[in-house]
């Protein structure tokens, strides 16, 4: 495990406690389930078992302009190297699709709601 990461975990322990942190690998364990990568080695890394589920709704929560846009732009870009189909839900502001197509998403094969 990378040292920040193991700082940053101890931290969030020793404030609050064992339970308050938890990874995907505490839910599906040793399972091989197909992932998809979240264009970000260090945040694969810190969710437990490499990526994202393939196939599962994943929800991205966060404070306003916290960059949860960019990360599930760059998730579905992934998403569909794989050649995987992704539903864009946006309850904060309208996509940008010229923020989603530098990325590098195809938004052709984009649905949004």
């Amino acid at each position: 495990m990378d040292t920040t990461l193991w700082l940053a975990l101890s931290w969030i322990v020793g404030d609050y406690c064992k339970e308050s942190m938890l990874s995907l690998q505490c839910f599906f364990g040793s399972r091989r389930l197909p992932l998809i990568s979240t264009g970000s080695l260090k945040l694969d890394l810190a969710l437990g078992i490499g990526g994202l589920p393939q196939g599962r709704i994943v929800e991205i929560y966060g404070q306003e302009a916290s960059g949860k846009t960019t990360l599930a732009l760059h998730i579905i870009k992934e998403a569909q190297k794989l050649g995987g189909y992704c539903a864009y839900l946006d309850v904060e502001n309208p996509l940008d699709p010229s923020l989603a197509e530098s990325i590098g998403v195809n938004t052709e094969n984009l649905l949004i709601s």
